[in-house]
């Protein structure tokens, strides 16, 4: 299959469409008609802060779209997925509790039910069926609201959009839920070649049983689309057909899918109405149109989002994903795009893309890319500091632009690259992150100062790390003076911070003269090398440095002596630290077991059901051991006596293939040829139903 010349900027735009209608419909999801009109009028832009909430927040319909669809990676990138396999990533990804899902309670979150299913040995899509947890429960909307990642890796593919919804909606749904994922992932995907919106509906019912509840739905919504030129009287006939009276359950999929349909029929190539439809209609508003705005986003393209009013500038594509891998968790809609499309390039046989810059992580290169990118407030400035993107060298930059910047006044712009202090207003759902830059690691950015500048500014790169308050602390590299018309590369290798997290990386710049005007273009930001730091906890009362593990532990307390501490009441627990960049390094940690049937530590760690693990036994051995879902493979194994309360010193390395490790002077090692090795991931404590501690863990390349 022959992909569009346009794919990446369609899926990117698709990526930005699902989060300006999450991101906008999130303050009142569950709102009905009445009460939106009633407190907020028509909803024709971002209400956030009349409610006082942030704008980019956790949300399942966005952790879950961009989380279920690495199925694909972990198994295998072909077109017969199975639900089997994706509900076997929903257990590597998920964090009971505190990731992804609405966890509302058996029987009453669907998602919630259908993974105590998979967790007690109920299989996709057994897990997720009519069968097994009755009609009420498998016809909720959530087989939907994450579905689009599968329609943007199947350009002008219905039908094999149609059937890994299918698969991806079985976890957890089954009936008319499963059936309105399988078509709206078919119109988005072929989307990517009409702009009809008639083929595009007709498209879907292909997909589904032409006697569906669906199917007549739509019927009915197009007859009444034909019959009222005013949306308003479509939508009270859905209420009085289709409304949240007519279905049990908390969150049906059938009123919400009624309301898609509408707002698409309505408004098909104007987002700003189609978005001020959906959600002035009401119910589970960040789901609809998230979906909406992803179909439209894929169908009319990048312009399509800039013809209204400006969407993605607040946004600056920043993406939350709250999962157990937490170094993709901090992420951005350009990263997104990129990996989707990959993927989407390697299911239809085609060469994956050429990463650009060099792989750089920050490269700016699709048109209006800001990867998060925002001026930092608070910093006195009398004049306009704002962040852009314009046509640099055959590709894109972000462009600084900054007027009236004068003799030691510091600007500044900066992504983040870990958790936001405003996360601890995030109401509904956790974040589950790690950091993506670390102390060791190499800072390097390229900077072009344009020859229309006005008097030169000293430029350097900064990071704001957290402090023992929690609050953020400016950490600048050293200076480099730019004349207009010249460039620079600046370096930094990152020093240590007691343990504290970065959380956000940019540049800043002061100026020279009496008074400084001009662009600065930043061509790129990336960060290489091995971590090398001492992870404890720091001085003061402060969570972030807590917060920058992922919890994957009944308990995870900091009120013990010894900086880490977690215990587990069932199973395996476990904490992570890292990301997917870490291919080889070494772990050096005096770790005590107070209880449990093993303790040790995790290495490579991709989840909470892939890694591998030195580990101590209850019964007396150190064992190397490779994780992947269920199987467990021994890799090597010799006698180490177990002693509880006893300080176990552990050396422990990755490097290639090789596992080895240094316990209490007995030495370990095992090699992984395997198809089934892994490669790169973050580190980890482990203990199976007992307690685990230690003070210190350092990390070095």
């Amino acid at each position: 299959m022959q992909v569009p010349n346009d794919y990446l900027e369609r899926v990117y735009a698709g990526v930005l469409g699902k989060l300006i209608g999450v991101y906008l419909g999130r303050p009142f999801e569950g709102w009905t008609y009445q009460k939106i009109m009633d407190e907020l009028g028509p909803i024709e832009y971002f209400v956030h802060e009349r409610l006082n909430q942030p704008l980019v927040v956790t949300d399942d319909d966005v952790a879950g779209t961009f989380t279920f669809i690495r199925a694909l990676e972990d198994y295998g990138i072909k077109p017969d997925l199975s639900a089997e396999e994706i509900g076997k990533a929903w257990l590597n990804y998920i964090v009971e509790q505190r990731s992804i899902l609405w966890w509302g309670g058996n029987g009453n979150s669907t998602e919630h039910t259908a993974w105590l299913n998979l967790k007690r040995g109920v299989a996709a899509p057994a897990s997720g069926s009519i069968e097994t947890n009755g009609q009420t429960v498998a016809e909720q909307i959530g087989a939907q609201i994450f579905i689009d990642g599968w329609a943007l890796v199947a350009p002008r593919q219905p039908e094999l959009a149609a059937r890994l919804a299918k698969a991806a909606g079985s976890v957890s749904h089954d009936g008319e839920a499963v059936y309105a994922a399988m078509l709206w992932a078919a119109m988005e995907a072929e989307a990517f070649a009409s702009s009809d919106i008639d083929h595009l509906l007709d498209t879907g019912l292909k997909q589904i049983p032409a006697g569906s509840l669906i199917s007549k739905l739509i019927a009915d919504i197009r007859a009444w689309h034909r019959e009222h030129p005013d949306w308003r009287d479509t939508r009270k006939r859905i209420e009085e057909k289709y409304g949240y009276d007519k279905y049990p359950g908390n969150c049906h999929v059938v009123p919400n899918h009624a309301l898609m349909v509408m707002a698409v029929l309505y408004a098909p190539q104007d987002f700003q109405k189609a978005q001020m439809i959906v959600n002035t209609s009401g119910w589970d508003t960040d789901c609809n149109a998230g979906n909406v705005g992803c179909l439209l986003g894929i169908m009319n393209g990048l312009a399509a989002l800039d013809e209204g009013p400006d969407w993605r500038g607040p946004i600056a594509d920043r993406l939350l994903i709250s999962s157990a891998d937490g170094g993709n968790s901090i992420n951005d809609a350009v990263r997104t795009a990129y990996y989707l499309t990959n993927v989407g390039l390697q299911l239809a046989g085609s060469q994956q893309l050429e990463a650009p810059k060099g792989g750089a992580q920050f490269h700016f290169s699709l048109p209006g890319s800001r990867q998060g990118f925002r001026p930092q407030t608070g910093l006195g400035l009398s004049k306009g500091l704002s962040v852009g993107n314009q046509e640099f060298e055959r590709s894109r930059a972000l462009a600084v632009h900054y007027e009236a910047l004068g003799p030691g006044q510091v600007a500044a712009v900066t992504t983040p690259t870990f958790s936001p202090r405003e996360m601890l207003d995030m109401r509904t759902y956790d974040l589950m992150a790690t950091p993506l830059v670390y102390s060791g690691q190499v800072l390097k950015a390229r900077i072009v100062a344009p020859a229309g500048n006005r008097s030169p500014v000293e430029v350097r790169l900064r990071v704001r790390v957290y402090d023992e308050r929690d609050e953020l602390r400016d950490v600048d590299g050293d200076a480099v003076t730019l004349e207009a018309g010249t460039e620079t590369v600046l370096e930094w290798r990152l020093p240590e911070f007691g343990g504290q997290p970065i959380a956000e990386i940019g540049l800043a710049f002061t100026g020279t003269g009496k008074r400084a005007d001009g662009t600065l273009l930043l061509d790129y930001l990336r960060w290489d090398g091995p971590p090398s730091l001492t992870l404890r906890r720091p001085p003061g009362d402060c969570d972030f440095w807590r917060m920058a593990w992922v919890n994957g532990a009944s308990v995870f307390s900091k009120r013990f002596p010894p900086s880490f501490r977690i215990s587990q009441d069932r199973g395996e627990g476990m904490i992570s630290h890292g990301t997917r960049q870490w291919t080889d390094y070494e772990v050096t940690s005096d770790i005590v077991i107070h209880l449990g049937n093993y303790g040790g530590v995790a290495l490579r760690v991709q989840g909470l059901r892939r890694y591998y693990g030195v580990r101590v036994t209850r019964d007396g051995k150190l064992q190397i051991v490779r994780i992947r879902d269920e199987a467990e493979k021994l890799l090597a194994e010799t006698a180490l006596p177990l002693n509880f309360e006893r300080k176990l010193s552990f050396k422990v390395r990755a490097e290639g293939c090789s596992i080895s490790a240094v316990v209490d002077g007995i030495s370990l090692a095992a090699e992984d040829r395997s198809d089934e090795a892994f490669t790169d991931g973050a580190i980890g404590l482990i203990v199976h139903e007992g307690a685990l501690s230690t003070d210190a863990i350092s990390i070095t390349g």
